[in-house]
């Protein structure tokens, strides 16, 4: 789909402004990085002057990030926020920016409060929503056959939403149960007690060096268990820096590089072109949350929040991921499958093996006021 910059003006007057708050420096900051980059190549990959788009940092601190966005709403007057990663900074902007008449759709962070009770006509979540790509790697388990695994996860509420997902569609006896703190290094603790524990597998979801650190550490503790995770603990931000120590490793997600449709070809070759990297599951849902809001723009103006809202509800844009649409909550149905990490020449990537849950919607859909 193509938005020509003559049709885009004729639908309504100014430029659309939007504020992108992401990580990009200190812990997380990959993260950060990939989910601009992604978002940035969508936009230039459309050539819309129509369009602004003001990037800050949110430094991974919630009150930098209320700080940004109060600035960006108040100053620079934007319409539609979007960027944020962390589940904890999107509870600190979202609402308060739904409240003062602003869209916010998000790239990543999708924690269960703003998915039921707490949803929200302007709040839109491209990525998932944050129980999904666990509850797919709590399916995948039972399918396994494994019957005491050792989960773990940050405690934040993305790693809440974590090990409750997991927990929902495992269903089954656990060896152990663990949060640790957010942006943990040294896992030496965490470690030994999976060691004692009698897991006969793994599955801890723990994003950006945090994950790299416990991988690194896991491996070299020489326990031999089978490791389950969500993408984002064996992710192109994460596989350099981990290397041999995740072949091999399952995880589960809603986007591939080898997902075959022209949207996602054009994304994966547009993404090495303009940066010379494999793009990542922050990147691909950066560029799908770009392609949505530049599909709204071509159909509504921004000043009819009414026909804007629609538009985005319709998600009428090429995702990466091949079908896309929204439940009631604005949050996607979607497919989720199950990822192996490989090794392609040089490269640490991963591949598709399996989809382990059709049109899956989340489970808090069902408490939101919403009507499709």
């Amino acid at each position: 789909m193509t938005f020509g910059t003559a049709a885009l003006a004729d639908a309504h007057g100014g430029k659309v402004k939007i504020g992108l708050i992401t990580t990009l420096t200190g812990g997380g900051a990959s993260l950060g990085v990939d989910t601009r980059d992604g978002f940035m190549l969508a936009i230039d990959q459309a050539g819309n002057d129509n369009v602004e788009v003001i990037i800050e940092d949110d430094e991974r601190a919630p009150e930098m990030a209320v700080q940004v966005a109060d600035k960006m709403i108040q100053s620079d007057k934007v319409d539609i926020l979007t960027g944020i990663v962390w589940s904890n900074l999107a509870l600190a902007v979202a609402p308060a920016a739904n409240a003062q008449g602003k869209f916010y759709v998000s790239t990543n962070a999708a924690p269960a409060q703003l998915a039921g009770k707490g949803c929200n006509q302007d709040y839109f979540a491209v990525s998932y929503q944050n129980d999904n790509l666990h509850e797919a790697a709590g399916a995948h388990a039972k399918a396994s056959g494994y019957t005491k695994p050792f989960i773990l996860a940050p405690n934040y509420p993305a790693g809440q939403d974590s090990l409750t997902g997991f927990k929902r569609l495992y269903g089954g006896e656990l060896a152990g149960e663990l949060y640790t703190k957010l942006g943990q290094t040294d896992y030496a603790a965490e470690i030994a007690q999976i060691r004692a524990s009698g897991a006969d597998s793994i599955f801890f979801f723990l994003p950006g060096g945090m994950g790299i650190s416990f991988l690194k550490q896991f491996a070299d503790s020489g326990i031999d268990l089978p490791v389950i995770g969500p993408a984002f603990s064996f992710d192109q931000t994460i596989l350099p820096a981990v290397g041999d120590s995740a072949l091999g490793v399952h995880n589960t997600s809603q986007w591939n590089k080898d997902i075959d449709n022209a949207a996602n070809k054009k994304f994966v070759e547009g993404f090495q072109e303009a940066y010379g990297r494999l793009p990542s599951l922050y990147a691909a849902q950066a560029y799908d949350t770009a392609n949505l809001i530049l599909s709204a723009v071509e159909k509504a103006d921004i000043a009819d929040r009414d026909a804007f809202r629609a538009a985005l509800k319709e998600a009428d844009f090429d995702s990466v991921r091949g079908k896309f649409k929204f439940g009631n909550n604005n949050h996607p149905i979607q497919d989720i499958y199950v990822r192996e990490v490989i090794k392609e020449g040089d490269v640490y990537t991963n591949k598709i093996i399996s989809t382990v849950l059709t049109d899956h919607q989340d489970v808090y859909a069902a408490e939101c006021g919403l009507s499709n």
